[in-house]
C-alpha cells in the first residue's frame, strides 16, 4: 500500500496523519515531497461525507490550477502568505459562453453551495487575466455559494471586477480577518452576512470598492471593523443595487478617497433600496480630513448597538461564532483577546485567549506594563487569567509557542484599561 493511498484511508477514518512536526493530515508540494502535487487532488481525496476539520498544507510554490472545493471542513493552508500562490487567469464572460452561462467554474478557487466550515489561511488567490490581456472586466479570484467561510491572513486579488464573491444571499455567513483584498469595480461584494476585521482595501476603479446584498433578509449585514482603505485618486467607497445594511467601524480611509456615500448606481439591476439607506459609521477617520457622510451615527442603526457590541457574534445573529470556534491552522499565534490597541478594556475578571499555531504544544505567557512582558506562566491551555489591573493602564502581553524543538517568539500585544 503506498503513502497516498494510506493517508486517504486514515483521513476516512479521522485519523490525524502528522509529517515529522506537522499537524496536517494532507501535504501539497509541486516538488512531490508531499502527499499531491496539486491542490485539486488533495481536496478530491477527501470523503464527500467528510464532517470534521482536514488540514491541507499548501508548500510554497505558484500552483496555476483552477480549485474546485466540493467537501465541507476542509483548511487551506499555505506555507507562506506571498510566496504560497494559487494564480489562474480567467475571464467570467469567456467561461461563460461555454458553459452555458453558469458561474461554477469562472473562479480561480470556486466553492460548491453546499460546502460549509471552509477555511483559507496564510496563502495568495490571483485572477491574472487582466494583466495578462489588458482588461478589467469580472474576473474573480473566490467565488461561490457556501457558509461558514473563513479567510485568515490571505492576499485576494483580481487584475478586474468582484475579485471576492460569496454570493449565497439566503444563509450564507463570512468572516475575514488579517486579509488584503485587491481589485477594480465591486472588489469586495459579499451576500447574506460577512464580519471582516484588520484587513487592507485597495481600489484601482472610480465605481466603487465594497458593496453589499442584503436583500434576502432585513438583518443581513457586512461589518468592516479595524480596516483600512486605499486606490487610485477619487476612488470611491461603496455601492449597492438593491437593498444593504453595512457598518464601517474603526477604519482609516487614505487621502485619495473620493468625497462619495454610498448609493445606488444607475443600473438595469438596481432596485430600489425598501429597508432605506443604512449605511454606519463609529470612529472611521479619513488622511487630510474626514467627510460629512461618515460621521459617527452607529445610535441610528435597528436596536442603537453601542461599539463594543458590534462583533462577529453580533454580525452573524448569534448563529456562529467564528472567534471562539476557529481551528488552529496558522504557523503562528493569533488573534488575541483582549485585541491589539484596544483602549476600553475592563480591571477586573478579564481573561486573556488566543488562537494557537497548529504545531504548538506548549504556550509561554509574557505580560507586564513594558514594552518587554516578562514571562509569567508555561500552559497547554490557550486561555490565561489576568488578576486585577489598574485603571488608565496599558499593558502588554505575548505569546511564544514551543512547536516540536523550537521556541517560535510571538508578537508583543498592548491593550489599555478604562
Amino acid at each position: 500500500m503506498n503513502r497516498q493511498v494510506l493517508l486517504s484511508l486514515l483521513v476516512c477514518f479521522g485519523v490525524v496523519c502528522a509529517f515529522g512536526s506537522e499537524r496536517a493530515q494532507i501535504i501539497v508540494a509541486k516538488d512531490g515531497s508531499g502527499t499531491f502535487r496539486t491542490i485539486q487532488d488533495a481536496l478530491n481525496s477527501i470523503p464527500k461525507n467528510n464532517g470534521q476539520n482536514i488540514i491541507i498544507l499548501i508548500k510554497r510554490g505558484t500552483y496555476n490550477e483552477k480549485v474546485y472545493v466540493e467537501r465541507s471542513f476542509v483548511t487551506l493552508v499555505g506555507e507562506d502568505r506571498d510566496s504560497t500562490r494559487i494564480v489562474f487567469a480567467e475571464l467570467r464572460e469567456n467561461w461563460a459562453k461555454t458553459h452555458n452561462n453558469s458561474d461554477w467554474g469562472s473562479a480561480v478557487v470556486n466553492i460548491d453551495s453546499t460546502v460549509t466550515d471552509l477555511t483559507l489561511a496564510n496563502l495568495t488567490v490571483y485572477n491574472n487575466y487582466g494583466s495578462l490581456y489588458n482588461t478589467p472586466k469580472h474576473q474573480f479570484a473566490i467565488r461561490g455559494k457556501g457558509t461558514r467561510i473563513i479567510l485568515l491572513n490571505c492576499n485576494v486579488i483580481a487584475d478586474g471586477n468582484d475579485t471576492i464573491s460569496l454570493w449565497n444571499r439566503d444563509n450564507g455567513m463570512y468572516y475575514h480577518a488579517n486579509c488584503s483584498f485587491e481589485g477594480w469595480v465591486d472588489y469586495v461584494c459579499p451576500r447574506g452576512w460577512c464580519y471582516i476585521t484588520d484587513s487592507k482595501f485597495y481600489g484601482h476603479n472610480l465605481s466603487a470598492s465594497i458593496w453589499h446584498d442584503g436583500s434576502h433578509n432585513k438583518d443581513q449585514k457586512f461589518v468592516i471593523r479595524y480596516s483600512s482603505f486605499d486606490g487610485v485618486p477619487n476612488f470611491p467607497l461603496g455601492r449597492h443595487h438593491s437593498d444593504a445594511q453595512i457598518f464601517l467601524l474603526d477604519c482609516i480611509f487614505s487621502r485619495t478617497m473620493a468625497d462619495r456615500p454610498f448609493y445606488l448606481p444607475v443600473s438595469p439591476n438596481a432596485k430600489v433600496w425598501k429597508w432605506g439607506a443604512r449605511h454606519y459609521f463609529y470612529n472611521c477617520h479619513r488622511e487630510g480630513g474626514d467627510y460629512e457622510w461618515f460621521k459617527d451615527n452607529l445610535s441610528e442603526a435597528e436596536g442603537a448597538p453601542s461599539q463594543d457590541q458590534v462583533t462577529a457574534t453580533w454580525t452573524f445573529g448569534g448563529k456562529w461564532d467564528p472567534e471562539e470556534t476557529m481551528p488552529a491552522v496558522l504557523p503562528f499565534v493569533f488573534q488575541p483577546k483582549p485585541r491589539d490597541g484596544s483602549y476600553s478594556n475592563p480591571t477586573e475578571n478579564m481573561i486573556a485567549r488566543w488562537v494557537p499555531s497548529r504545531n504548538a504544544t506548549v504556550h509561554l505567557v509574557y505580560f507586564g506594563k513594558s514594552g518587554s512582558p516578562e514571562f509569567v506562566a508555561s500552559q497547554k491551555e490557550n486561555t490565561f487569567k489576568i488578576g486585577a489591573l489598574e485603571p488608565k493602564t496599558t499593558y502588554y502581553w505575548r505569546i511564544d509557542e514551543i512547536a516540536d524543538r523550537d521556541t517560535v517568539q510571538g508578537p508583543v500585544w498592548h491593550f489599555t484599561t478604562r
